[in-house]
């Protein structure tokens, strides 16, 4: 018998930890990884074309009133990146922007994930880096399908506001032709930016300046004896005189363009006389701008052949379970059967709502007295507690009258409290088994 009992302990608790385990499963979520390969040309992939990856894990089931995020993760597949397309401060902006299809009876247009990334200090062909992702999302109010289809991709370079003072020592940046000088040193009270100029003292004597941005001003130097310059800008040319009736003034704005279209722009200072003319600096404008110039966009084309992902948006009540009906709960008193030892006590059982299945309950009625209380099939109504005839021909004092077990559930979900149930159960077979020892032995001894 003690084989039996320890036999049955170690089952239950078996069955424990195997209905602990069950509940402890994680729901999987349902979506795919969609990842999708561009090649971009144009604007500021200028070397070369231009290689990215991007990938998206979608999610194919949602329900109403639910939002389908789309977050796309990106980088460059290969060594060759966007570069800067000129000298800018920091604060220059590298954006993305995406189109994605969306079609079906849940949602139907164009969604434009977008993502943007600041850059620090550039020169020419200096990589940009990329923003680490680009999104955009849909709220679903309609059931049924919609099919997401990816489509092309915009990177576009935007320049930061302000103004950018390019000194005359910028050999890399300013083009000298032959007859400049570069004049360092220049006395304090002079004010020349950085304390040095460049001075040619031929007429026809030219430095030229390539700039992008939308204005430019000459900065020089006035002095008694200086001379005429000619600015030219976009073919459109003016003439400036440079002379100072009695001091010598450096980081002179000599002549100023600030209404020109963002871009790419020269300028050219040619001296008209022989008297020194002196460059001091150039300031470059740029002012602020809503949306990105389109001088610097590169298009990208998908080339590899991404599948269209389906994504099904269902109703707050599963097309597979009918949506339960809210009524008034009923209440059926249930009494027991009599039998020798305290009065049981009444139960009330209520219907619960038909799609939901509870497991088996054990209900302690009184002293030396558990029966189990089983609820209904999902079709059926409540049910009185069903006792059938104990297992020995004759039931000691104090002994336990046995009850059926409720019919095997075919419902799935059942699972989930068969562990718990089966515990309950083989608690209850200690307490028969230890009765039927104790009868079995008075009967022995009598």
């Amino acid at each position: 018998m003690r084989r039996w009992r320890n036999a049955l302990i170690a089952g239950s608790l078996s069955a424990a930890a195997a209905s602990a385990a069950l509940f402890a499963l994680p729901a999987k979520a349902e979506s795919v990884s969609l990842v999708v390969e561009y090649q971009c040309t144009g604007g500021i992939a200028s070397t070369g074309p231009v290689k990215l990856r991007t990938e998206v894990s979608i999610p194919t089931v949602l329900q109403v009133g639910s939002t389908l995020n789309l977050g796309w993760r990106l980088g460059y597949i290969e060594a060759r990146t966007f570069v800067s397309p000129g000298y800018f401060k920091a604060g220059a902006r590298v954006t993305l922007a995406g189109k994605v299809q969306l079609s079906g009876k849940a949602w139907n247009g164009v969604l434009e994930p977008r993502g943007g990334k600041d850059q620090g200090e550039l020169v020419p062909d200096r990589p940009l880096a990329l923003p680490e992702g680009i999104s955009d999302s849909a709220h679903l109010d309609k059931e049924g399908e919609i099919s997401i289809v990816p489509g092309e991709l915009e990177v576009d370079f935007t320049p930061p506001a302000g103004e950018e003072i390019v000194n005359d020592d910028a050999p890399d940046r300013i083009d000298y032709g032959p007859g400049w000088d570069d004049d360092s040193d220049q006395p304090v009270e002079y004010g020349d930016y950085q304390r040095d100029v460049h001075t040619t003292t031929g007429a026809g004597q030219t430095a030229a300046f390539t700039f992008v941005g939308t204005g430019i001003e000459f900065i020089g130097r006035q002095s008694p004896d200086s001379g005429r310059a000619r600015v030219v800008i976009d073919n459109a040319s003016a003439i400036v005189d440079t002379r100072h009736p009695t001091t010598i003034q450096g980081n002179v704005s000599l002549w100023k363009r600030d209404d020109l279209a963002y871009g790419r722009h020269t300028i050219r200072v040619t001296s008209l006389d022989d008297k020194p003319i002196h460059l001091d600096a150039f300031k470059v404008h740029t002012r602020p701008m809503i949306d990105p110039p389109t001088l610097h966009r590169s298009k990208c084309v998908i080339v590899n052949n991404p599948a269209t992902v389906k994504v099904i948006v269902k109703g707050k009540t599963s097309p597979s379970t009918t949506p339960p009906t809210t009524t008034t709960p009923t209440t059926t008193p249930t009494t027991t059967p009599t039998t020798s030892g305290p009065t049981p006590t009444k139960t009330s059982t209520t219907s619960p709502p038909h799609h939901q299945i509870n497991p088996p309950e054990v209900v302690v009625v009184g002293p030396g007295q558990v029966r189990t209380a089983t609820t209904s099939s999902p079709s059926a109504g409540p049910t009185a507690t069903k006792y059938v005839k104990a297992q020995v021909a004759k039931t000691p004092t104090g002994g336990v009258e046995t009850g059926e077990a409720p019919e095997p559930s075919r419902e799935p979900y059942l699972l989930l409290g068969g562990g718990s149930a089966l515990l309950l159960a083989s608690v209850s077979g200690g307490f028969v088994l230890r009765r039927r020892r104790a009868a079995y032995a008075k009967g022995v001894q009598s």
